[in-house]
């Protein structure tokens, strides 16, 4: 048995600051990881059992660790992580005893699911046989390959890449995947859970699907350089809904470069950055059509209490939404709340980290 065999691992929930429903169209964005977190906490055993208590859910799991784990259920992420571990050369002489305790919102738009992989890749790769501290993007991309694509799921890599570096970060998936900190100093933001159930996986197939959809009707249009105006000849070959949509992604587009712009400059302009927030939700809510009535609602309190400003969180259809409230969060946390939301008011934090070793 390793000299080190009880690991602590703590990884954050995110939110999406700018670009949301754009990264699985190729296109930035610019998440935010945020003070809520999960932690993985685990001890080697003697035998190749992996035993995962989940009291936050009243669950457990419990699995053998052999060649080849089978998926009996869906979304089996603590398997479907060791089975991409080991086709990438890890090995596993050992199994584990774990505990997992989150205050990160469950189903909610936090990125909970992704923060539980990328916790679960850092914890397995440092417990491996081969004992590997990984890089953030390695970590990342394990954690995008054991979530979304072992399922064929219909998510983008936002989540893992933001849950994974920390911070304030932008990320270009064209050419290919870079990140870019954005050292800035945001203030705290206030989360509010709708507390109302969503259904991620339908809300990204249809808004993608469309968009997609259109996109591939128009020969030669690149959402990377097309503008409002660029897209004026095509107006006759789309319905007024799909002319709306096309419309509200390149705006949605054109305010994540300008936000970007704007969170490298110093003196960082607050003011602007909510007003942005405030542009973004407009269009997920009047064109995307992801908001809802009791989220509007949220924002609308959060806004008249003194935020900045404020969007829904995630891929929408319930969940959170925050607001930006870097002088008054408390006064803002309390509207939410009588709004019938659940506040939680946060700051940008550090992404997924080895909290504990502790030696055998």
């Amino acid at each position: 048995m390793s000299s080190r065999d009880e690991l602590s691992i703590s990884t954050p929930g995110r939110i999406c600051l700018f670009g949301e429903h754009q990264d699985y169209l190729l296109l930035p964005v610019i998440p935010a990881a945020i003070s809520l977190r999960i932690v993985i906490k685990g001890r080697r055993r003697m035998d190749s059992t992996v035993n995962i208590a989940l009291p936050d859910i009243d669950s457990r799991e419990s699995f053998v660790l052999n060649t080849n784990l089978t998926y009996t259920k869906e979304r089996e992420y603590f398997k479907s992580t060791v089975n991409v571990l080991r086709r990438s050369g890890f090995s596993f002489s050992s199994g584990f005893d774990c505990v997992v305790q989150s205050s990160i919102p469950i189903q909610a738009g936090t990125s909970s699911s992704s923060a539980l992989v990328v916790g679960w890749v850092n914890f397995l790769a440092q417990m491996s046989d081969q004992a590997t501290t990984l890089s953030q993007k390695q970590i990342a991309c394990y954690a995008h390959e054991a979530e979304v694509l072992e399922f064929d799921e219909a998510g983008g890599m936002m989540d893992q890449y933001s849950t994974a570096f920390g911070g304030v970060i932008a990320i270009d998936f064209a050419p290919e995947v870079s990140v870019e900190p954005l050292n800035c100093r945001l203030g705290s933001f206030v989360l509010g859970d709708s507390c109302e159930p969503k259904d991620t996986q339908a809300i990204l197939a249809r808004v993608k699907g469309t968009v997609e959809r259109i996109v591939d009707s128009l020969n030669g249009v690149s959402l990377h350089v097309a503008t409002g105006s660029s897209i004026q000849e095509f107006r006759n070959q789309l319905s007024v809904e799909e002319c709306e949509l096309l419309a509200g992604t390149i705006r949605n587009h054109e305010i994540t470069d300008e936000a970007r712009m704007i969170l490298k400059q110093t003196p960082l302009d607050h003011k602007r950055i909510g007003a942005l927030l405030t542009q973004h939700q407009g269009i997920l809510r009047d064109i995307l059509k992801i908001s809802t009535p009791k989220i509007d609602r949220m924002m609308d309190e959060a806004l008249n209490a003194g935020a900045l400003g404020g969007k829904i969180n995630g891929s929408g259809g319930g969940g959170c939404m925050f607001a930006y409230a870097p002088a008054n969060a408390e006064r803002v946390a309390e509207a939410i709340e009588r709004a019938g939301g659940k506040a939680y008011i946060v700051m940008v934090d550090e992404g997924t980290r080895v909290d504990q070793w502790i030696d055998g």
